[in-house]
């Protein structure tokens, strides 16, 4: 038996600059992918490791956008992604399982669209499912 691919874990940080360069300090890697997300007042960096990717998350905004309302603010390890094949099947079956989809998803997000539970939903951990196109 497999279990899920996890493809992500986001981390929410407070200055894009110095994370990338702790990362560089101690494990020698660097984002391979740098992306301004506008439209929900995001940077994401996304850095390669062996067997999980990094996501760091940087608000660029002090107001609450869409992107806050759904992660939180709090600086830290934020959520775990699960890639799926196709987010609007997985997205109906997780409902039909009991997770509950937030209002806002599924959408596009950094790499391909995306939907986000409600944590209530998913035993208290803010879960993603990711499809990469």
């Amino acid at each position: 038996m497999t279990g899920p691919y996890i493809d992500h874990i986001g981390i929410i940080v407070e200055n894009m600059d110095d994370s990338i360069s702790l990362l560089e300090r101690l494990f020698g890697v660097r984002p391979v992918v740098l992306k301004e997300m506008h439209d929900v007042g995001l940077k994401i960096a996304q850095v390669k490791t062996q067997n999980v990717d990094i996501e760091l998350i940087q608000y660029v905004t002090r107001e609450a956008g869409f992107a806050q309302r759904v992660m939180g603010a709090r600086p830290g390890i934020n959520h775990i992604s699960v890639r799926v094949n196709d987010v609007g099947i997985s997205s109906k079956d997780f409902e039909d399982k009991g997770a509950r989809l937030t209002d806002g998803f599924p959408r596009q997000g950094s790499h391909g669209p995306v939907a986000f539970f409600q944590p209530e939903s998913t035993g208290g951990i803010l879960l993603e499912i990711c499809e990469h196109r």
